[in-house]
């Protein structure tokens, strides 16, 4: 029960994204969906499986640093995504914007692993269980989005880019407290 709720829990800045995705692309092709979802899904089995086998050195060290890395990254990212708004020409479907948030959304995956270590937790089970969540939960985000994109219509991007934002804060504002 509680490898589910750490799924849950891990798939869903994953989902925050893929409602963005989805609501900026509402005529999506399927081919675009999978690759976002599989970025993010196969990043959250990555992530736990080198926590796993790296040890406590690298996951200190990213842990310390982790709150920091994802607010860069996610303001950076929400920052461009309302620079370009009104852009008629989309960027963020690119494979190293998608890299840059897979990586973002998943650096806690990393002590998580680290912590499966320590508790002796069966690493490949758990890890099929954490990238399918995020996968299924990256394809509903992608189909919520679409559907509350039609109630945004040309404001979608800067939702997209407050809502990366907002994620990105969070991320600085748990460091604080």
């Amino acid at each position: 029960m509680s490898l589910i709720l750490i799924a849950l829990a891990l798939a869903m800045d994953a989902l925050a994204i893929s409602i963005v995705y989805g609501s900026q692309y509402k005529n999506m092709p399927l081919y675009n969906a999978l690759k976002i979802a599989l970025f993010f899904g196969l990043f959250q089995i990555l992530m736990p499986l080198i926590g796993y086998f790296a040890g406590s050195y690298i996951t200190v060290y990213v842990q310390m640093y982790e709150p920091y890395i994802v607010f860069i990254i996610l303001v950076s990212l929400g920052y461009d995504m309302i620079k370009h708004a009104n852009d008629t020409k989309k960027t963020t479907l690119k494979t190293g914007t998608l890299l840059l948030l897979a990586l973002a959304t998943s650096i806690d995956a990393l002590a998580v692993g680290f912590t499966f270590s320590l508790e002796h937790i069966h690493i490949w089970f758990s890890i099929f269980i954490i990238g399918s969540f995020t996968f299924l939960f990256s394809l509903l985000g992608i189909y919520l989005g679409k559907k509350l994109g039609t109630h945004f219509e040309n404001k979608a991007e800067y939702l997209g880019g407050v809502i990366l934002t907002i994620l990105g804060i969070e991320a600085l504002i748990s460091q604080i407290h």
